[in-house]
Formats: C-alpha cells, sequence, structure tokens
C-alpha cells in the first residue's frame, strides 16, 4: 500500500556534493571498492553532464506518476529525485514540465528507472536525467507509491539523503555517512591515475605501470617467435 511520504529526511551536506561533482563516477565507484553503480541500462539522455546531489527517493506504481508530484514538493536545492516503479514499466513518466518545476526548486537532475519523454526539450533547458527508457507514451494519475523511503533501483539500495553522482557513464551511489571518507580515497586515486599517466606518456605499458609481469607469468604466459610458431613449436 502507497501514499507514505517522510518529511524531514537528512541530505548529503552541499559542500561536500560539490566537492564530490569533481570527480567522475568511475574513480568514486572503484574508491568505495567497486560499490554503488547503478546498471548499465540506466543512461544519460544528454553528454557531457556531471551532476552530484542528495538523493529524494520516490516509488511509482505502474503506468502512473501521481508521486513524482507528491516528491517534487519535498525536494529542494542541491537535491537529486530517484525513481522506481513498483513493477517494471517502459512508459513516459517524466517531461519537461515535470523538469520545469524540479528546476525551480533547485533540484539538480533525475535518475528513474522507467521512461522519459520531450527529450529534446529537457536537452534544451538543460535538466540532466537519466533514465532506462525514452518513450513517448504519458502515464495517468490517481495512483500512489511512496517518497523518502529506501528503495531498490537498478541493482543498488538508495535510502533518503545518500549522495548521487551521474555522468556520462552512468549514476552511483554514495551513502551519506561514508561521502567524506569516499573522497579521500577518490583523491587518492586520482593522484596514482596522475602518476600512472606520466609513466604512459614517457611510453611504458600496463605490464609494468600496473606490476601485471608476475601475475600473467604465473597465470602461464608464453612467448613464442613467428617462425616457431608457423612450425607448430608452440612450447
Amino acid at each position: 500500500m502507497g501514499g507514505l511520504v517522510v518529511t524531514g529526511t537528512p541530505r548529503t551536506p552541499l559542500d561536500l556534493l560539490g566537492t564530490l561533482a569533481g570527480y567522475s563516477v568511475a574513480t568514486v565507484h572503484e574508491a568505495q571498492g567497486r560499490r554503488g553503480l547503478l546498471a548499465s541500462a540506466i543512461t544519460p539522455i544528454q553528454s557531457g553532464m556531471r551532476v552530484a546531489g542528495s538523493a529524494v527517493t520516490a516509488t511509482v506504481t505502474p503506468g502512473d506518476n501521481t508521486t513524482i508530484a507528491v516528491a517534487v514538493e519535498q525536494c529542494q536545492e542541491g537535491d537529486l529525485l530517484i525513481i522506481t516503479p513498483t513493477a517494471p514499466c517502459d512508459m513516459g513518466y517524466f517531461g519537461d514540465l515535470l523538469a520545469t518545476s524540479l528546476k525551480a526548486r533547485g533540484v539538480r537532475g533525475l535518475v528513474i528507472d522507467a521512461g522519459v519523454r520531450d527529450v529534446a526539450d529537457l536537452q534544451t533547458m538543460g535538466f540532466p536525467v537519466w533514465s532506462r527508457h525514452v518513450c513517448a507514451e504519458g502515464t495517468t494519475k490517481g495512483n500512489l507509491g511512496d517518497v523518502n523511503v529506501p528503495i531498490s533501483i537498478a541493482g543498488q539500495i538508495v535510502h533518503p539523503g545518500d549522495a548521487v553522482l551521474a555522468d556520462d557513464d552512468g549514476v552511483v551511489i554514495v551513502s551519506r555517512a561514508r561521502v567524506a571518507e569516499v573522497l579521500v580515497t577518490a583523491q587518492e586515486r586520482e593522484a596514482k591515475e596522475e602518476l600512472s599517466r606520466a609513466r604512459y606518456l614517457a611510453g611504458e605499458t600496463a605490464l609494468d605501470v600496473n606490476n601485471m609481469r608476475p601475475m600473467i607469468e604465473a597465470a602461464g604466459i608464453r612467448y613464442v617467435d613467428y617462425r616457431m610458431w608457423q612450425e607448430g613449436r608452440t612450447s
């Protein structure tokens, strides 16, 4: 039974969100132990955008977007709306009018495990969206889901107030309690990658930069001269 709206939920601080937005989804995913990444079916409808926001979560019933309007009222500056249907549905739950309402409240984007429409308008107005489908078929109204409760979306559990980072590579969730810790690890990872990049530019390969030679030797790699290989001598 839907209709529950939890108010006054805690949020990830805006300063931490600002710092988080300085890193890529790939970096943050690795920095927190390869966790929190939504399934690859959730893709951006635009390119070149990266946003970090505090999750406002909502469930919607199949083919009904009533709860999105309810969730909009709970959103504020720095939030990112995360929506999942209670059963799979590819209909266009969200378009430019709802985006206009969210943008006016300072919401930084939308992640939805369903369909969106009015894509050209959304792109023109610069409202970032990550969705599973694009579909012109609209929804009806009258049935309620829940707002600001823990939800399961695209293989991850999201709690209200968790940090959400999204870019061209996808979407990653960071637990609100771990954001500061993950930021430290992300910074360390980027510093390490800069050192590796310098070695690649100097002509080294991943075998040495990543110390892979002992690993491939243990796995049984063999190098055979071309003429020997033609003669069938591979050992």
